[in-house]
């Protein structure tokens, strides 16, 4: 990885593999910030916690250094941003990239990953919110 980290808000991430673990990520063809990473060979996907719409707000921004006052540290097997007080990350080497109309679809292998407590910041219908457990077993989650 490159002295200066890079990063962006991602439109679409999913899990795409149990055996071997594999995400898959869709960037936009317009992002300036993925080419960079796409260059370096490794990425890390940090999903953020309910209370991080700050930080995802700042990294959807084009251009600029995002990293400015975040504070993050490095992946322990590619070196790839891993940013503190997310809720979960996964570091990921480089697979496949796919032309995929005005995005790339984009596959990782699963190197490292970490899981912490709270719950997801979710972008849905143009506004963030959050999952909560349910109040009963069984009940529907909703968007906050």
């Amino acid at each position: 990885m490159e002295d200066v980290p890079v990063g962006f808000t991602c439109q679409a991430f999913a899990a795409l593999s149990l055996d071997p673990p594999m995400v898959l990520l869709a960037p936009a063809k317009s992002s300036t910030s993925w080419p960079r990473i796409a260059q370096a060979g490794a990425f890390c996907v940090n999903i953020l916690a309910s209370d991080q719409e700050t930080l995802a707000r700042t990294f959807s921004v084009s251009g600029g250094d995002k990293f400015d006052g975040v504070a993050w540290r490095a992946g322990p097997e590619t070196g790839a941003p891993v940013l503190d007080g997310s809720l979960a990350w996964a570091e990921c080497r480089l697979g496949e990239i796919h032309d995929s109309g005005d995005h790339e679809l984009v596959t990782g292998l699963v190197v490292s990953l970490g899981v912490g407590d709270g719950h997801p910041l979710v972008f849905y219908r143009g506004g963030f919110g959050t999952f909560g457990p349910s109040p009963e077993p069984g009940a529907a989650k909703r968007v906050r």
